[in-house]
Protein backbone atom coordinates (compact mmCIF):
# COMPACT_ATOMS: atom_id res chain seq x y z
CA UNK A 1 0.00 0.00 0.00
CA UNK A 2 1.12 3.59 -1.08
CA UNK A 3 0.57 6.59 1.56
CA UNK A 4 0.40 9.76 0.31
CA UNK A 5 0.91 12.76 2.33
CA UNK A 6 0.13 16.63 1.41
CA UNK A 7 1.94 18.46 4.49
CA UNK A 8 3.77 21.89 3.26
CA UNK A 9 3.98 22.11 7.33
CA UNK A 10 5.76 18.27 8.29
CA UNK A 11 3.60 18.23 11.36
CA UNK A 12 1.06 15.99 10.35
CA UNK A 13 3.84 13.94 8.45
CA UNK A 14 5.60 13.36 11.65
CA UNK A 15 2.66 12.35 13.61
CA UNK A 16 1.47 9.75 11.09
CA UNK A 17 5.19 8.30 11.17
CA UNK A 18 3.80 6.99 14.68
CA UNK A 19 1.23 4.28 13.06
CA UNK A 20 2.17 3.90 10.18
CA UNK A 21 3.05 0.05 9.79
CA UNK A 22 6.15 -1.53 8.01
CA UNK A 23 5.98 -2.18 4.80
CA UNK A 24 3.69 0.97 3.65
CA UNK A 25 5.29 3.22 0.88
CA UNK A 26 5.00 6.77 2.22
CA UNK A 27 6.05 9.85 0.20
CA UNK A 28 5.07 12.77 1.55
CA UNK A 29 4.90 16.13 -0.93
CA UNK A 30 4.54 19.86 -0.16
CA UNK A 31 2.72 20.79 -3.26
CA UNK A 32 -0.49 20.43 -5.33
CA UNK A 33 1.11 19.77 -8.37
CA UNK A 34 3.60 17.52 -6.91
CA UNK A 35 0.28 15.42 -5.45
CA UNK A 36 -1.18 15.44 -8.43
CA UNK A 37 1.50 13.45 -10.27
CA UNK A 38 1.53 10.74 -7.63
CA UNK A 39 -2.45 10.37 -7.50
CA UNK A 40 -2.26 10.38 -10.98
CA UNK A 41 -0.29 6.98 -10.70
CA UNK A 42 -1.97 5.59 -7.79
CA UNK A 43 -2.95 2.31 -7.40
CA UNK A 44 -6.61 1.27 -6.04
CA UNK A 45 -5.88 0.60 -2.86
CA UNK A 46 -3.48 4.00 -1.47
CA UNK A 47 -4.63 6.78 1.22
CA UNK A 48 -4.28 10.44 0.59
CA UNK A 49 -3.61 12.24 3.73
CA UNK A 50 -3.97 16.05 2.99
CA UNK A 51 -3.06 18.74 6.03
CA UNK A 52 -5.44 21.97 4.99
CA UNK A 53 -3.93 25.23 5.98
CA UNK A 54 -2.54 28.46 4.77
CA UNK A 55 -0.95 26.65 1.81
CA UNK A 56 -3.33 24.15 0.75
CA UNK A 57 -6.77 25.45 -0.35
CA UNK A 58 -9.71 22.42 -0.19
CA UNK A 59 -11.08 23.49 -3.65
CA UNK A 60 -7.65 22.96 -4.98
CA UNK A 61 -6.87 19.18 -3.54
CA UNK A 62 -10.62 18.74 -4.50
CA UNK A 63 -9.96 19.53 -8.34
CA UNK A 64 -6.94 17.48 -8.39
CA UNK A 65 -8.75 14.40 -7.17
CA UNK A 66 -11.14 15.26 -9.54
CA UNK A 67 -8.32 15.71 -12.39
CA UNK A 68 -6.72 12.24 -11.37
CA UNK A 69 -9.69 10.22 -10.62
CA UNK A 70 -8.45 9.32 -7.44
CA UNK A 71 -10.66 7.00 -5.81
CA UNK A 72 -8.67 6.03 -2.45
CA UNK A 73 -9.50 6.79 0.77
CA UNK A 74 -8.91 10.49 1.57
CA UNK A 75 -7.96 11.70 4.81
CA UNK A 76 -8.14 15.27 5.49
CA UNK A 77 -6.70 17.21 8.65
CA UNK A 78 -7.11 20.51 9.93
CA UNK A 79 -6.92 22.61 12.85
CA UNK A 80 -10.60 24.19 11.54
CA UNK A 81 -13.06 23.65 8.63
CA UNK A 82 -14.37 27.15 7.53
CA UNK A 83 -17.73 26.60 5.59
CA UNK A 84 -16.60 27.46 2.10
CA UNK A 85 -14.07 24.35 2.38
CA UNK A 86 -16.78 21.98 3.74
CA UNK A 87 -18.64 22.29 0.63
CA UNK A 88 -15.38 21.05 -1.19
CA UNK A 89 -14.56 18.39 1.48
CA UNK A 90 -18.28 16.77 1.04
CA UNK A 91 -17.82 16.20 -2.42
CA UNK A 92 -15.02 14.40 -1.93
CA UNK A 93 -15.90 10.45 -2.54
CA UNK A 94 -14.68 8.14 0.42
CA UNK A 95 -13.18 11.41 2.33
CA UNK A 96 -13.12 11.12 6.25
CA UNK A 97 -12.67 15.13 7.52
CA UNK A 98 -10.72 14.92 11.23
CA UNK A 99 -9.77 18.06 12.84
CA UNK A 100 -7.00 17.75 15.04
CA UNK A 101 -7.53 20.60 17.72
CA UNK A 102 -3.68 20.59 18.90
CA UNK A 103 -3.65 16.74 19.41
CA UNK A 104 -2.96 13.73 16.75
CA UNK A 105 -5.31 11.66 18.37
CA UNK A 106 -8.10 11.66 16.12
CA UNK A 107 -6.09 11.86 13.02
CA UNK A 108 -4.12 8.85 14.20
CA UNK A 109 -6.91 6.55 15.10
CA UNK A 110 -8.39 7.63 11.39
CA UNK A 111 -5.50 6.56 9.63
CA UNK A 112 -5.12 3.25 10.79
CA UNK A 113 -8.71 2.67 9.92
CA UNK A 114 -8.41 3.94 6.40
CA UNK A 115 -5.24 1.83 6.08
CA UNK A 116 -6.92 -1.29 7.71
CA UNK A 117 -10.05 -0.45 4.47
CA UNK A 118 -7.95 0.21 1.87
CA UNK A 119 -6.11 -3.17 2.81
CA UNK A 120 -9.68 -4.85 2.00
CA UNK A 121 -10.59 -2.96 -1.34
CA UNK A 122 -8.42 -4.62 -4.35
CA UNK A 123 -11.21 -2.88 -7.13
CA UNK A 124 -12.57 0.09 -7.98
CA UNK A 125 -13.29 1.94 -11.20
CA UNK A 126 -10.43 3.25 -13.55
CA UNK A 127 -10.22 6.40 -14.66
CA UNK A 128 -10.94 5.61 -18.09
CA UNK A 129 -12.52 2.19 -19.03
CA UNK A 130 -11.78 0.72 -21.85
CA UNK A 131 -14.88 1.42 -24.44
CA UNK A 132 -16.31 2.28 -27.81
CA UNK A 133 -18.90 3.69 -28.19
CA UNK A 134 -20.65 2.86 -24.78
CA UNK A 135 -19.20 -0.80 -25.06
CA UNK A 136 -17.55 -1.66 -22.21
CA UNK A 137 -14.69 -4.39 -22.40
CA UNK A 138 -10.81 -5.30 -23.35
CA UNK A 139 -11.13 -9.36 -23.97
CA UNK A 140 -9.61 -10.29 -27.25
CA UNK A 141 -13.45 -10.91 -28.42
CA UNK A 142 -14.87 -7.82 -27.43
CA UNK A 143 -11.59 -5.83 -29.38
CA UNK A 144 -12.46 -7.87 -32.41
CA UNK A 145 -15.86 -7.05 -32.30
CA UNK A 146 -14.54 -3.10 -32.45
CA UNK A 147 -12.40 -3.92 -35.21
CA UNK A 148 -16.08 -4.94 -37.11
CA UNK A 149 -17.64 -2.04 -36.24
CA UNK A 150 -15.35 -0.03 -37.24
CA UNK A 151 -14.85 -1.88 -40.52
CA UNK A 152 -19.16 -2.46 -41.33
CA UNK A 153 -19.53 1.41 -40.24
CA UNK A 154 -17.05 2.55 -42.96
CA UNK A 155 -19.70 1.88 -46.00
CA UNK A 156 -23.42 0.82 -46.14
CA UNK A 157 -22.84 -3.18 -46.52
CA UNK A 158 -26.06 -4.87 -44.86
CA UNK A 159 -24.69 -6.10 -40.88
CA UNK A 160 -26.57 -9.38 -39.01
CA UNK A 161 -25.49 -9.18 -35.91
CA UNK A 162 -26.18 -12.87 -33.91
CA UNK A 163 -25.41 -14.01 -30.31
CA UNK A 164 -27.36 -14.97 -27.11
CA UNK A 165 -30.04 -12.39 -25.30
CA UNK A 166 -28.70 -9.95 -22.99
CA UNK A 167 -25.13 -9.79 -25.22
CA UNK A 168 -25.64 -6.53 -26.32
CA UNK A 169 -26.35 -6.71 -29.91
CA UNK A 170 -28.36 -3.72 -29.84
CA UNK A 171 -25.75 -1.65 -28.29
CA UNK A 172 -23.45 -3.15 -31.27
CA UNK A 173 -26.20 -1.74 -33.60
CA UNK A 174 -26.45 1.69 -32.13
CA UNK A 175 -22.34 1.91 -32.61
CA UNK A 176 -22.40 1.20 -36.00
CA UNK A 177 -24.64 3.81 -36.42
CA UNK A 178 -22.89 6.54 -34.27
CA UNK A 179 -19.53 5.46 -36.22
CA UNK A 180 -21.08 5.93 -39.61
CA UNK A 181 -21.93 9.00 -41.73
CA UNK A 182 -25.79 8.35 -40.92
CA UNK A 183 -24.87 9.46 -37.48
CA UNK A 184 -26.65 12.68 -37.43
CA UNK A 185 -30.15 10.89 -39.18
CA UNK A 186 -32.77 8.63 -37.47
CA UNK A 187 -32.05 5.37 -36.07
CA UNK A 188 -35.37 3.54 -35.86
CA UNK A 189 -35.86 0.20 -33.90
CA UNK A 190 -38.32 -2.52 -34.62
CA UNK A 191 -38.25 -5.50 -32.35
CA UNK A 192 -40.15 -8.43 -33.92
CA UNK A 193 -41.43 -10.14 -30.68
CA UNK A 194 -43.38 -7.36 -29.79
CA UNK A 195 -45.25 -7.01 -32.84
CA UNK A 196 -48.15 -9.52 -33.70
CA UNK A 197 -47.87 -10.93 -36.46
CA UNK A 198 -50.83 -9.77 -38.63
CA UNK A 199 -49.29 -6.23 -37.90
CA UNK A 200 -46.27 -6.98 -38.77
CA UNK A 201 -46.51 -6.26 -42.64
CA UNK A 202 -48.11 -2.45 -41.54
CA UNK A 203 -45.25 -1.74 -39.43
CA UNK A 204 -42.08 -2.32 -41.69
CA UNK A 205 -43.97 -0.91 -44.58
CA UNK A 206 -47.39 1.19 -43.37
CA UNK A 207 -50.57 1.06 -44.48
CA UNK A 208 -53.07 3.40 -46.12
CA UNK A 209 -56.47 4.31 -44.96
CA UNK A 210 -59.22 1.73 -45.51
CA UNK A 211 -56.74 -1.01 -45.69
CA UNK A 212 -57.60 -3.48 -43.32
CA UNK A 213 -60.34 -3.10 -40.48
CA UNK A 214 -59.21 -0.54 -37.91
CA UNK A 215 -56.83 1.38 -40.47
CA UNK A 216 -58.61 4.74 -39.52
CA UNK A 217 -55.49 6.94 -41.05
CA UNK A 218 -52.41 6.56 -42.87
CA UNK A 219 -49.57 5.05 -41.25
CA UNK A 220 -45.70 5.30 -42.02
CA UNK A 221 -43.93 1.98 -41.54
CA UNK A 222 -40.44 1.38 -40.31
CA UNK A 223 -38.57 1.59 -43.77
CA UNK A 224 -40.31 5.23 -44.53
CA UNK A 225 -39.68 6.36 -40.99
CA UNK A 226 -35.44 5.30 -41.19
CA UNK A 227 -35.29 7.09 -44.80
CA UNK A 228 -31.97 8.44 -45.11
CA UNK A 229 -30.58 7.15 -41.42
CA UNK A 230 -30.52 3.80 -40.27
CA UNK A 231 -32.80 0.69 -39.59
CA UNK A 232 -32.20 -2.01 -37.22
CA UNK A 233 -34.68 -4.97 -37.04
CA UNK A 234 -34.25 -7.15 -34.11
CA UNK A 235 -34.99 -10.99 -33.79
CA UNK A 236 -35.35 -11.21 -37.37
CA UNK A 237 -35.15 -15.13 -37.16
CA UNK A 238 -38.87 -14.61 -35.83
CA UNK A 239 -40.44 -13.44 -39.09
CA UNK A 240 -42.61 -15.95 -40.65
CA UNK A 241 -41.29 -17.23 -44.42
CA UNK A 242 -44.33 -15.38 -46.31
CA UNK A 243 -43.05 -12.13 -44.62
CA UNK A 244 -39.39 -13.17 -45.11
CA UNK A 245 -40.22 -13.04 -49.11
CA UNK A 246 -41.61 -9.70 -48.87
CA UNK A 247 -39.21 -8.24 -46.69
CA UNK A 248 -36.22 -9.71 -49.27
CA UNK A 249 -38.10 -7.45 -51.92
CA UNK A 250 -37.39 -4.31 -50.26
CA UNK A 251 -33.69 -5.21 -48.71
CA UNK A 252 -33.12 -6.40 -52.88
CA UNK A 253 -34.22 -2.27 -54.11
CA UNK A 254 -34.89 -0.19 -51.43
CA UNK A 255 -38.32 0.09 -52.60
CA UNK A 256 -41.71 -0.99 -51.22
CA UNK A 257 -45.41 -0.74 -51.40
CA UNK A 258 -47.62 0.37 -48.34
CA UNK A 259 -50.22 -2.33 -47.41
CA UNK A 260 -53.44 -1.39 -49.26
CA UNK A 261 -51.30 0.80 -52.00
CA UNK A 262 -50.50 0.76 -55.01
CA UNK A 263 -47.41 3.70 -55.76
CA UNK A 264 -43.50 2.32 -54.84
CA UNK A 265 -41.55 4.11 -52.73
CA UNK A 266 -38.37 4.35 -51.90
CA UNK A 267 -36.27 4.43 -49.02
CA UNK A 268 -32.52 5.10 -48.50
CA UNK A 269 -31.46 2.80 -45.85
CA UNK A 270 -28.64 1.36 -43.71
CA UNK A 271 -30.10 -1.88 -42.51
CA UNK A 272 -28.74 -3.42 -39.19
CA UNK A 273 -30.30 -6.81 -38.24
CA UNK A 274 -30.01 -9.21 -35.28
CA UNK A 275 -31.26 -12.25 -33.93
CA UNK A 276 -30.33 -14.50 -30.86
CA UNK A 277 -30.28 -17.97 -33.47
CA UNK A 278 -27.32 -18.72 -35.92
CA UNK A 279 -29.40 -17.43 -39.20
CA UNK A 280 -26.91 -20.39 -41.14
CA UNK A 281 -28.67 -23.31 -38.95
CA UNK A 282 -32.17 -21.18 -39.72
CA UNK A 283 -31.18 -22.14 -43.54
CA UNK A 284 -30.12 -25.04 -42.93
CA UNK A 285 -33.53 -25.99 -41.23
CA UNK A 286 -35.79 -24.46 -43.13
CA UNK A 287 -37.03 -21.86 -40.78
CA UNK A 288 -35.15 -18.83 -42.68
CA UNK A 289 -35.08 -18.24 -46.81
CA UNK A 290 -31.30 -18.54 -48.00
CA UNK A 291 -31.37 -15.88 -50.34
CA UNK A 292 -32.63 -13.22 -47.36
CA UNK A 293 -30.10 -14.33 -45.35
CA UNK A 294 -27.26 -14.03 -48.46
CA UNK A 295 -28.65 -10.46 -48.21
CA UNK A 296 -28.89 -9.39 -44.47
CA UNK A 297 -25.85 -10.96 -43.74
CA UNK A 298 -22.72 -8.86 -46.04
CA UNK A 299 -21.24 -8.45 -42.46
CA UNK A 300 -21.86 -10.87 -39.78
CA UNK A 301 -20.66 -9.95 -36.53
CA UNK A 302 -21.37 -12.50 -33.88
CA UNK A 303 -21.78 -11.55 -30.07
CA UNK A 304 -20.09 -13.54 -27.49
CA UNK A 305 -22.00 -14.80 -24.47
CA UNK A 306 -20.45 -13.61 -21.33
CA UNK A 307 -19.11 -16.33 -19.53
CA UNK A 308 -16.55 -16.75 -22.83
CA UNK A 309 -15.54 -13.28 -22.07
CA UNK A 310 -14.98 -13.37 -18.77
CA UNK A 311 -11.95 -10.96 -19.05
CA UNK A 312 -14.46 -8.27 -19.37
CA UNK A 313 -17.06 -9.16 -16.15
CA UNK A 314 -14.99 -6.63 -14.01
CA UNK A 315 -14.32 -4.04 -16.08
CA UNK A 316 -18.18 -4.31 -16.49
CA UNK A 317 -19.20 -4.60 -12.97
CA UNK A 318 -17.17 -1.20 -12.41
CA UNK A 319 -19.10 0.76 -15.33
CA UNK A 320 -22.49 -0.52 -13.91
CA UNK A 321 -21.59 0.27 -9.89
CA UNK A 322 -20.79 3.70 -10.87
CA UNK A 323 -23.87 3.86 -12.85
CA UNK A 324 -26.08 2.73 -10.16
CA UNK A 325 -24.59 3.98 -7.12
CA UNK A 326 -25.42 7.83 -9.21
CA UNK A 327 -28.78 6.91 -10.17
CA UNK A 328 -29.82 5.31 -6.35
CA UNK A 329 -27.41 8.11 -4.57
CA UNK A 330 -25.57 5.28 -2.82
CA UNK A 331 -22.13 5.51 -1.72
CA UNK A 332 -20.54 1.95 -3.42
CA UNK A 333 -17.10 2.70 -4.84
CA UNK A 334 -15.93 -1.09 -5.00
CA UNK A 335 -15.76 -4.66 -4.59
CA UNK A 336 -14.41 -6.90 -2.08
CA UNK A 337 -11.93 -9.81 -3.79
CA UNK A 338 -14.07 -12.66 -2.34
CA UNK A 339 -17.14 -11.11 -4.21
CA UNK A 340 -15.82 -10.29 -7.58
CA UNK A 341 -14.51 -13.50 -7.49
CA UNK A 342 -17.69 -15.00 -6.96
CA UNK A 343 -19.32 -12.49 -9.57
CA UNK A 344 -16.98 -13.54 -12.49
CA UNK A 345 -16.98 -17.18 -11.92
CA UNK A 346 -21.33 -17.47 -12.13
CA UNK A 347 -22.13 -18.62 -15.23
CA UNK A 348 -25.06 -15.56 -16.39
CA UNK A 349 -27.06 -17.40 -18.51
CA UNK A 350 -28.89 -13.98 -19.05
CA UNK A 351 -25.59 -12.77 -19.80
CA UNK A 352 -24.83 -8.78 -19.86
CA UNK A 353 -28.40 -7.81 -19.13
CA UNK A 354 -28.37 -10.62 -15.73
CA UNK A 355 -25.14 -8.85 -14.76
CA UNK A 356 -26.81 -5.06 -14.82
CA UNK A 357 -30.14 -6.31 -13.15
CA UNK A 358 -27.96 -8.45 -10.37
CA UNK A 359 -25.68 -5.58 -9.53
CA UNK A 360 -28.61 -2.74 -9.84
CA UNK A 361 -30.24 -4.91 -6.83
CA UNK A 362 -27.02 -5.58 -4.96
CA UNK A 363 -26.17 -1.66 -5.27
CA UNK A 364 -29.91 -0.56 -3.93
CA UNK A 365 -29.04 -3.04 -0.88
CA UNK A 366 -25.73 -2.81 0.07
CA UNK A 367 -24.78 -1.86 3.56
CA UNK A 368 -21.36 -0.25 3.23
CA UNK A 369 -19.20 1.51 0.32
CA UNK A 370 -18.08 -2.13 -0.78
CA UNK A 371 -19.94 -5.05 -2.26
CA UNK A 372 -19.20 -7.95 0.20
CA UNK A 373 -20.33 -11.44 -0.75
CA UNK A 374 -23.61 -10.74 1.88
CA UNK A 375 -24.96 -7.91 -0.29
CA UNK A 376 -25.14 -10.60 -3.57
CA UNK A 377 -28.51 -12.44 -3.52
CA UNK A 378 -27.05 -15.45 -6.02
CA UNK A 379 -30.41 -16.73 -6.36
CA UNK A 380 -30.75 -20.69 -7.78
CA UNK A 381 -31.24 -18.95 -11.99
CA UNK A 382 -27.64 -17.36 -11.49
CA UNK A 383 -26.40 -20.48 -9.30
CA UNK A 384 -27.86 -22.99 -11.97
CA UNK A 385 -26.25 -24.22 -15.61
CA UNK A 386 -27.27 -22.74 -18.41
CA UNK A 387 -28.34 -26.10 -20.21
CA UNK A 388 -30.16 -27.69 -17.20
CA UNK A 389 -33.22 -25.61 -17.79
CA UNK A 390 -35.16 -29.09 -16.50
CA UNK A 391 -33.26 -29.56 -13.27
CA UNK A 392 -35.57 -30.21 -10.30
CA UNK A 393 -38.27 -31.12 -12.47
CA UNK A 394 -41.26 -32.54 -10.39
CA UNK A 395 -43.08 -34.79 -12.88
CA UNK A 396 -45.57 -37.54 -11.23
CA UNK A 397 -46.47 -41.00 -13.08
CA UNK A 398 -49.68 -40.78 -15.16
CA UNK A 399 -49.64 -36.61 -16.02
CA UNK A 400 -51.14 -35.73 -19.22
CA UNK A 401 -48.37 -34.43 -21.95
CA UNK A 402 -49.81 -31.06 -21.82
CA UNK A 403 -49.41 -30.85 -17.65
CA UNK A 404 -45.36 -32.11 -18.69
CA UNK A 405 -45.14 -29.77 -21.18
CA UNK A 406 -46.50 -26.86 -19.15
CA UNK A 407 -44.01 -27.43 -16.48
CA UNK A 408 -41.12 -27.54 -18.21
CA UNK A 409 -42.11 -24.50 -19.92
CA UNK A 410 -42.61 -22.07 -16.67
CA UNK A 411 -39.24 -24.15 -15.17
CA UNK A 412 -37.66 -22.92 -18.18
CA UNK A 413 -38.75 -19.30 -18.11
CA UNK A 414 -37.79 -19.42 -14.07
CA UNK A 415 -33.99 -20.41 -14.87
CA UNK A 416 -33.72 -17.48 -17.43
CA UNK A 417 -35.78 -14.96 -15.36
CA UNK A 418 -38.57 -14.60 -17.51
CA UNK A 419 -36.87 -13.76 -20.38
CA UNK A 420 -39.05 -15.10 -23.17
CA UNK A 421 -36.58 -14.96 -26.50
CA UNK A 422 -34.29 -16.92 -24.13
CA UNK A 423 -36.38 -19.27 -23.01
CA UNK A 424 -37.69 -19.92 -26.51
CA UNK A 425 -34.56 -20.63 -27.81
CA UNK A 426 -33.83 -23.22 -25.23
CA UNK A 427 -37.11 -24.94 -26.01
CA UNK A 428 -36.27 -24.35 -29.90
CA UNK A 429 -39.72 -23.02 -30.34
CA UNK A 430 -40.43 -19.54 -31.62
CA UNK A 431 -41.21 -16.39 -29.23
CA UNK A 432 -44.42 -16.19 -30.66
CA UNK A 433 -45.37 -19.73 -30.10
CA UNK A 434 -44.20 -19.70 -27.02
CA UNK A 435 -46.45 -16.47 -25.93
CA UNK A 436 -49.49 -18.20 -27.15
CA UNK A 437 -48.49 -21.11 -24.55
CA UNK A 438 -48.43 -18.66 -21.66
CA UNK A 439 -51.31 -17.49 -22.58
CA UNK A 440 -53.36 -20.32 -22.67
CA UNK A 441 -51.77 -20.70 -19.45
CA UNK A 442 -52.97 -17.78 -17.69
CA UNK A 443 -56.43 -18.21 -19.14
CA UNK A 444 -56.47 -21.90 -16.62
CA UNK A 445 -54.60 -19.28 -14.36
CA UNK A 446 -51.44 -20.72 -14.88
CA UNK A 447 -49.78 -17.42 -14.90
CA UNK A 448 -46.04 -17.20 -15.14
CA UNK A 449 -44.44 -15.56 -12.19
CA UNK A 450 -40.99 -14.08 -11.76
CA UNK A 451 -38.72 -15.66 -8.85
CA UNK A 452 -38.49 -13.73 -5.95
CA UNK A 453 -35.60 -11.56 -6.39
CA UNK A 454 -35.32 -11.81 -9.55
CA UNK A 455 -35.92 -8.09 -12.56
CA UNK A 456 -38.00 -8.98 -15.38
CA UNK A 457 -37.77 -6.62 -18.10
CA UNK A 458 -41.22 -5.45 -19.24
CA UNK A 459 -42.11 -6.04 -22.18
CA UNK A 460 -41.72 -3.26 -25.17
CA UNK A 461 -44.64 -1.68 -26.87
CA UNK A 462 -45.61 -1.69 -30.60
CA UNK A 463 -44.92 1.11 -31.90
CA UNK A 464 -41.23 1.03 -33.38
CA UNK A 465 -38.63 3.35 -31.83
CA UNK A 466 -37.00 6.51 -33.27
CA UNK A 467 -33.84 7.77 -32.07
CA UNK A 468 -32.33 10.85 -33.24
CA UNK A 469 -28.80 10.16 -32.34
Amino acid sequence: MHLIILDPTQDVSRAAGEVIPAGVKTTAVRSIPAVTSLLSAAAPHDVFLVHLGNDVHAAAVAASLRQTGFRGRVLVATDRLPRADAEHITRIPRVECVEMRGSPAALLSALKRAMVDSNSVRYRRPRELPSFHGIVGRSKQIQEIFTRIEKAAAGDANVCIYGESGTGKELIARAIHAAGDRRDRPLVTLDCTAVPEGLMESQLFGHVKGAFTGAVEHREGVFALADTGTLFIDELCELSLPLQAKLLRVVQSREFVKVGGMKPIRSNIRLITATNKDPKKGVDAGTFRADLYYRVAVVMIKVPALRERRDDIPLLVEHFLEKFATAYKKPVRGVEPSAMERIVNMPWPGNIRQLENFLAQAVVLAEGDTLAERDLFVDDVAAAPVATASTNLQLEPGLQLREVERRYILRTLQRVQGNRTEAARLLGISVRCLQYKLKAYSQTGDEFEAPRGSVVAARPTTRPEILAS
